[in-house]
């Protein structure tokens, strides 16, 4: 297939080349030609895919010539997901797949190389570790100990899952102190909601004490302001008055009624603030809505650190009155670590600013109203505050949302 696509779109232009290249060596040249000249085209065309089927038919042309390349491309092929959008990463993803599919060796050396590289795009090098996988069991199995920290939380399930399975051999042939070490190192590495909840359930059947939050670095006390007005996703964009002052002692117009700042100090273990419990609403929770949620950290040392962010809602984030980043996206799923920000802490007082938007969406899934932050290194581990406060107990939800001063506009 790789000579007859090569035939196809170059030697019939370039007739003289075929007369000039023995035949063994032209099948061979033409597949490298294919694999390192046409290639750079091809993810080009991919990359520049866009939504409402921009660029789709150029894609897929793309697409069929890049299908046909040596397996010897699949490193360049992933190495080209990183930053790509959603869609062009989807068109790649099928690339490797098929070329793959087909394929009677891979590139396993070069593929091991771009695992190692933490650079790259965590998709795409899950995606490599899952072809040496199906390759190699038994080289993928060697890799496994080495991701247990990986920055990508798509490598690192794997390892986990492995230290976990050592903890309940471990308790199965009635090692209970070693299972525990097994379980508490699989639980400073996990990421994942069902592998947080087996080990944690693990440990504590163990008759040991897991403080999650503390674990992880979750933020539990906060104030929180609100509701302002989101109708027809405006308040993504419309600056309210916390974004220009924290002033506690403020009544501003929110959108109904007057609002002002009230404590909430979340007790779930997962440092997760409702803000419908702030605000409840009709039904599940109010819609087209705005709010802000405010804290302070105390940092024993100047240092950078990482912000974790969970949340289904479109949000903006401030650390010490300058914007970081802000996601103008709505009920995309929510999971721990979902969003990485970098910043340098300052010694001693930090403040921390969250914007989270509601929108118009009525369906079940599209009620909660909520956010989970954290703050850690690079590895993850939980960077606590000097002065950080006793864990809440778990059902003791302090949130003290504050009454209207006055009717609501007609």
């Amino acid at each position: 297939s790789c000579t007859s696509h090569f035939a196809k779109t170059h030697c019939s232009a370039y007739p003289w080349r075929m007369k000039s290249i023995p035949t063994g060596l032209l099948a061979l040249t033409i597949c490298f030609t294919a694999g390192a000249i046409d290639i750079s085209d091809s993810l080009k065309t991919i990359r520049a895919v866009g939504p409402e089927g921009k660029g789709n038919a150029a894609a897929a042309q793309a697409w069929q010539s890049l299908a046909q390349v040596m397996p010897t491309a699949l490193p360049q092929i992933l190495a080209a997901m990183d930053g790509a959008n959603p869609l062009a990463a989807n068109w790649l993803r099928a690339a490797v797949d098929t070329i793959a599919s087909r394929a009677k060796d891979l590139p396993q050396m070069e593929l091991m190389k771009f695992i190692a590289n933490q650079k790259h795009d965590p998709r795409a090098r899950r995606l490599a570790y899952e072809l040496i996988k199906n390759a190699n069991p038994k080289l993928a199995a060697k890799i496994i100990p080495g991701l247990l920290n990986d920055p990508s939380v798509e490598l690192r399930r794997d390892a986990v899952q492995r230290v976990m399975d050592e903890g309940a051999d471990l308790e199965n042939v009635k090692k209970p102190d070693l299972a525990q070490k097994q379980y508490r190192k699989a639980l400073d590495a996990a990421r994942d909601i069902d592998q947080i909840k087996k080990t944690t359930t693990a440990l504590r059947a163990l008759g040991q004490k897991v403080d999650l939050s503390r674990h992880f670095g979750f933020l539990m006390h906060w104030i929180v302001i609100g509701p302002f007005d989101n109708t027809d996703r405006s308040g993504f964009a419309k600056i309210f008055p916390p974004e220009n002052k924290i002033d506690r002692a403020a009544i501003y117009d929110g959108k109904a009624d007057k609002v002002k700042w009230s404590q909430f100090v979340t007790a779930n273990e997962y440092g997760m603030v409702d803000i419908n419990k702030a605000y409840p609403g009709p039904g599940d929770g109010l819609k087209e809505v705005t709010a802000y949620a405010y804290t302070e950290y105390n940092a024993a040392v100047a240092r950078a650190v990482e912000l974790r962010l969970g949340c289904k809602n479109a949000w903006k984030i401030w650390h010490n009155g300058k914007l970081i980043f802000g996601r103008d996206e709505y009920h995309r799923g929510i999971r721990i670590d979902q969003y990485k920000l970098k910043i340098n802490l300052a010694k001693g007082r930090n403040t921390l600013l969250i914007k989270l938007c509601q929108n118009e969406q009525q369906q079940d899934w599209t009620k909660e109203w909520q956010f989970q932050l954290r703050v850690c290194d690079a590895t993850g581990t939980a960077v606590l505050a000097a002065d950080r406060p006793p864990t809440p107990e778990t059902g003791t939800d302090n949130n003290q949302p504050a009454a209207p001063t006055r009717k609501p506009r007609k």
